[in-house]
């Protein structure tokens, strides 16, 4: 049990910096990028996998996973566009596919947990992003403007920093420099919001929680990735007022993935305590 417990810890650091490095691609820094992939890929190799019993290898999931990672990759050389989270967790959902469909216990279990939160980050994006996009269904706008926007600028008031909200999802600034600061795309928060529903859903069906307390936990992480972003939106606003445009743009691009993988870090170690204690009452 413990050493799933750490290859979990592993899978879920690996997914974060992973994450971070496709950020990194798209709107920060190459060399950065390439730090996070290697630092992945050398937490790869201290996943301990011990073959507990006999399994056949699923050709059929193999197969989609392949196809899967092969078309996101394929798509995006083809397009020229640049890589975003919404191919990340598709890539992702294709290698968790291929784990899957290999005849290791661990590989599979740790297969199983990715697919779910891959799959599940995909298809609230679906319907959150591009469906809603499709209807003209305004739901961001009026997220940002009620649940991001003025929350983070009432304490950055309260705090003394001259700040007004001039539209529905932008604020003007005045510190080292006046500036317009849009609120929208990734600063909801949604996305890490999607992921943590993901980790929990998976890790509660592969420890087979029960309901009450997988609902509980999925609560939980949407309250604790919701403060966790407003957190980091007021950082940007504190990093604008006091060293300009250029730092708080540098900030933005690495502050998410970073507090995605302290919050998301954290989460895990709670539910490891909850699944530690129904263990330890079975034993009773």
């Amino acid at each position: 049990m413990i050493n799933e417990n750490k290859n979990v810890f592993l899978i879920l650091l690996i997914l974060s910096l992973f994450t971070g490095a496709t950020i990194e691609f798209s709107e920060g820094s190459t060399y950065v990028g390439i730090f996070l992939i290697l630092a992945a890929a050398a937490l790869v190799t201290r996943i301990r996998l011990t073959e507990t019993r006999t399994i056949e290898s699923s050709k059929l999931y193999i197969s989609i996973g392949t196809f899967i990672a092969f078309a996101d990759i394929f798509y995006n050389f083809r397009t020229n566009s640049q890589l975003g989270t919404l191919d990340t967790m598709v890539f992702f959902l294709g290698i968790s596919l291929i784990a899957f469909g290999i005849n290791n216990h661990q590989l599979r279990r740790m297969g199983e947990f990715g697919a779910y939160i891959a799959g599940i980050f995909t298809f609230l994006y679906l319907i959150f992003y591009t469906l809603f996009g499709a209807l003209e269904i305004k739901f961001f706008h009026l997220f940002d403007h009620y649940f991001v926007l003025l929350p983070t600028v009432t304490v950055i008031k309260l705090a003394g920093i001259p700040i007004e909200v001039v539209a529905t999802e932008a604020v003007k600034l005045s510190g080292v420099e006046d500036m317009t600061i849009v609120i929208g795309g990734p600063c909801s928060g949604l996305y890490s919001m999607f992921l943590l529903i993901g980790i929990v859903a998976g890790y509660s069906r592969i420890e087979k929680m029960n309901f009450s307390k997988t609902l509980y936990l999925l609560g939980f992480a949407v309250v604790v990735a919701y403060i966790a972003n407003l957190v980091r939106v007021i950082i940007l606003y504190i990093a604008a007022y006091s060293y300009g445009t250029e730092v708080m743009m540098s900030v933005h691009t690495h502050i998410g993935w970073i507090i995605f993988a302290i919050v998301a870090g954290g989460i895990m170690y709670i539910m490891n305590l909850k699944t530690g204690n129904n263990i330890n009452k079975n034993k009773l």
